[in-house]
């Protein structure tokens, strides 16, 4: 089911299929990797609506993975767990929360108070791509 709602957001943007197929290791979610990360679920109404997922390896956090079902975007749903991963990884100790973003989504972290951190060439099909990097830093 997560990795159905990866998909269908990933698809959201309109990338092409073949895009899609070569990001499949990305944006598949098996039972290891939920034991291996912190994962939240958003319900919408009996709905999965969206979900987050957090890295933590030797006091270092980042934000591995939010997703909102396409249905759901724009009800706030990315928002609230967006802030939920913030209060978690807050709790769980962390100094600064590294966020690599879609370049779709870049609106999103910048009104959220995300700091642009760089970007991270990705290039697809010989196709110049950036992905936005952030961070979000925990007084």
């Amino acid at each position: 089911m997560l990795t159905a709602i990866a998909h269908a957001a990933k698809r959201h943007w309109g990338y092409p299929e073949h895009w899609i197929s070569a990001w499949i290791d990305e944006l598949t979610v098996t039972r290891d990797y939920v034991a291996a990360h912190h994962v939240y679920l958003a319900e919408l109404e009996t709905e999965v609506a969206g979900f987050y997922a957090l890295y933590e390896a030797e006091s270092r956090w980042s934000l591995d993975q939010l997703w909102v079902r396409p249905l759901s975007i724009g009800l706030g749903i990315g928002r609230l767990l967006y802030r939920h991963a913030l209060e978690t990884a807050r709790r769980g100790g962390c100094a600064e929360l590294p966020i690599d973003s879609d370049p779709n989504v870049t609106g999103f972290y910048e009104r959220t108070g995300a700091e642009r951190r760089g970007t991270f060439s990705a290039p697809m099909d010989g196709c110049h791509r950036e992905r936005p990097q952030y961070v979000v830093r925990f007084d």
